[in-house]
């Protein structure tokens, strides 16, 4: 045998012997090929299934997205329709503004005249109550002037009605006293001479006026209320005190005001205060007549 042959002998058998290794090593490594082949198709197919879950998460979060935004949309719409018209608003509630800072200037000017012009006629209006009072109290000292006078009149003017009765009286005596006498001188021839006035004859006689008397009623001011002007006397129905009858309120020779009744009680009456010259206070002298 041959070199030759020998040599490929150990050649073929060195052959045979790596190629059933790698046979073997061929079966091993298929079987973990494919196990490994399995495992991969397995993650692939759990990939695909991941991909098609997350395309499907995808679409939804696209929808809830698109639908978010067309809401947003809608709403900015509707906030810019709605600032569109908050604006315009605003412009004219500016322009009201404008207006009535024009009017409130306006009537501050106005204000401030008619608070002048008030404050000159109420100062006016004092002075002119003041004055009215002055003559208020004026008057009534006239009154009682007057009242005195006329009652000093009706005195004097009834002494003259009675030496008018008394003249006439007197006349009609010297009447019959003449016609007597005539009876006993006209048989001789004689008369009575007119007699010589000493005092000049009345040529008109003054009408008879009847005699006043004053009521003289006097009391007290028991209670005062100046908030509504009213005051309560120690005088009542009892005392003859009736409604509408005024009393002068005195403190020793001042007069302070007069009262004019309005409700009439028994023993007490309530009257409005008029022609104040100073407040009133309780125990105050009252009375109808100075």
């Amino acid at each position: 045998m041959s070199k030759l042959t020998k040599i490929l002998i150990v050649l073929l058998a060195v052959f045979s012997i790596v190629l059933s290794a790698i046979v073997v090593v061929y079966v091993a490594n298929s079987d973990n090929y494919r196990q490994k082949s399995g495992a991969l198709q397995t993650q692939y197919n759990a990939a695909v299934e991941k991909e098609k879950e997350a395309k499907r998460e995808l679409e939804d979060r696209k929808k809830k997205y698109q639908q978010q935004e067309d809401a947003l949309n809608n709403k900015m719409t509707s906030l810019q329709a709605e600032y569109t018209q908050i604006e315009t608003k605003l412009k004219e509630a500016e322009r009201e503004k404008a207006v009535l800072l024009q009017k409130v200037d306006s009537w501050t000017s106005i204000t401030k005249d008619f608070y002048t012009t008030n404050d000159k006629q109420g100062q006016l209006l004092e002075n002119t109550l003041e004055e009215l009072n002055k003559a208020k109290a004026e008057k009534i000292k006239t009154t009682k002037e007057l009242n005195e006078t006329t009652n000093t009149l009706i005195e004097k003017m009834a002494i003259i009605e009675t030496l008018e009765s008394e003249k006439r009286r007197l006349i009609e005596a010297k009447a019959e006293l003449q016609i007597q006498v005539d009876k006993y001188l006209q048989p001789i021839g004689r008369t009575v001479e007119a007699p010589v006035p000493v005092t000049p004859e009345r040529t008109r006689v003054l009408p008879v006026m009847p005699r006043t008397k004053d009521i003289g009623l006097k009391g007290l001011v028991k209670q005062v209320d100046l908030k509504n002007s009213l005051a309560r006397i120690s005088l009542g129905s009892a005392d003859g005190v009736k409604d509408g009858m005024k009393f002068h309120v005195t403190r020793g020779d001042e007069f302070i005001c007069d009262i004019s009744i309005i409700d009439v009680d028994a023993e007490e009456s309530v009257g409005l205060l008029e022609l104040v010259q100073q407040p009133p206070r309780a125990n105050d002298s009252v009375s109808t007549n100075f």
